[in-house]
């Protein structure tokens, strides 16, 4: 599977999703769904979109990726995971049908949440892409609405390496006369997703061209306010088709977005003395606003558990990264793992200094046996890294 494998897991067909989706009796006619793509904060925007429909007294589907600590934590409604008996069922009664037409995990997963989803009778499914856009599993679906939140350069080697073809990608989602909300643009991206706007008939918004109040929120990454302004602007769109979400259940559900989605990993203080944040930030859009948070933070010692992946551009992220902190390198336990002494070596070569560890625990364990109780300690470069430590 892609999460644990990657580049050869990948498949860029929609093919097989919708022979499957037949085969179970297409279970995409039956729902509502907001569609979700983006190189950063996709998740973050669906986790806080399904808390305020959730808050508005809707039952709400979410579907996301990857997960951190259980496969179920993908598939939810209104925060409660699936059950393990549905999952298990659904595996036993497809089995024949995954191996003869050899299925990738994430297309079984969408499939699997499309059931779910249907079985349970949702009144709408927020739905996030998984890779891209255009030829992603989850492209099969209808929406209400569609969002993409901004473009980066991530996922060259799938999704092209400029902009401009990543925005291609993205935009793929854009269905006809399904209205289109943009959270980020720049100058290479917005054409595109003008032009493909245009082509398909659906009206687009640009959030970033909106005048709207913030509001306060549990999740305390600064970079979630440009996620906010993103789902504010959707939940705008969605009650202009009739959906009822008042400004309280707007307050209450960006105060609630843990408690009520289970979201994790997203600058989520672990302890207090020191002061341990975990961050799944990974790519350099994302990480550039993470290290301009963690710059914020006075303390005396910056400890940093940093892992990565093997198809990560080194170049790109590692400068990013503050040179006055003690580093940990290690590699998470997963075959797409960056071997930690290259890490270490690329590290080095950007003046970032700290010892080698075989595993993320005793990475994080020695920084905490290091650390007093004036010290910070920032884990991440990985989502598998974070993974490992919440």
């Amino acid at each position: 599977m892609y999460q644990r494998v990657g580049q050869a897991a990948y498949k860029a067909d929609l093919s097989n999703t919708l022979l499957f989706a037949k085969h179970l009796r297409n279970p995409e006619n039956q729902c509502k769904f907001v569609h979700v793509a983006g190189t950063n904060g996709k998740g973050s925007t669906s986790h806080m979109l399904a808390s305020i429909l959730q808050e508005a007294g809707y039952k709400v589907g979410l579907y996301t990726s990857p997960h951190l600590k259980d496969f179920r934590e993908r598939i939810t409604i209104n925060g409660k995971m699936i059950p393990k008996k549905f999952v298990t069922e659904f595996v036993k009664n497809n089995t024949s049908f995954f191996e003869e037409n050899k299925l990738s995990f994430f297309e079984m997963t969408v499939g699997l949440a499309l059931v779910y989803f249907e079985e349970e009778k949702v009144d709408i499914a927020v739905i996030e892409v998984g890779l891209g856009g255009r030829l992603d599993s989850t492209n099969i679906i209808r929406p209400e609405l569609s969002i993409i939140t901004n473009i980066g350069l991530d996922h060259t080697q799938f999704l092209g390496d400029t902009l401009e073809k990543i925005a291609f990608e993205k935009a793929g989602i854009i269905k006809n006369e399904i209205p289109v909300v943009i959270g980020e643009t720049t100058a290479e991206t917005k054409p595109v997703f003008r032009q493909i706007a245009e082509l398909k008939k659906a009206s687009i918004v640009f959030s970033e061209d909106a005048k709207i109040k913030l509001y306060d929120s549990d999740l305390k990454g600064n970079y979630q306010k440009l996620n906010q302004r993103t789902v504010l602007v959707s939940i705008k769109e969605l009650r202009k088709q009739g959906w009822k979400i008042s400004e309280e259940h707007l307050k209450k559900g960006l105060q609630s977005v843990v408690k009520n989605t289970g979201l994790l990993g997203r600058w989520q203080q672990l302890k207090n003395k020191p002061l341990v944040i975990a961050d799944t930030a990974h790519n350099r859009e994302g990480l550039e606003l993470t290290m301009e948070q963690l710059a914020e933070i006075k303390c005396k010692t910056l400890h940093l558990v940093i892992g990565m992946v093997s198809d990560k551009n080194l170049d790109s992220v590692l400068p990013l990264f503050p040179k006055n902190g003690v580093y940990y390198f290690c590699e998470p336990d997963i075959l797409r793992a960056m071997d930690v002494s290259l890490l270490q070596q690329k590290a080095a070569e950007c003046r970032l200094e700290g010892a080698a560890f075989t595993s993320v625990k005793a990475a994080y364990q020695a920084a905490l046996e290091s650390a007093s109780s004036d010290d910070v300690i920032y884990i991440g470069g990985s989502t598998f890294v974070v993974a490992e430590v919440v």
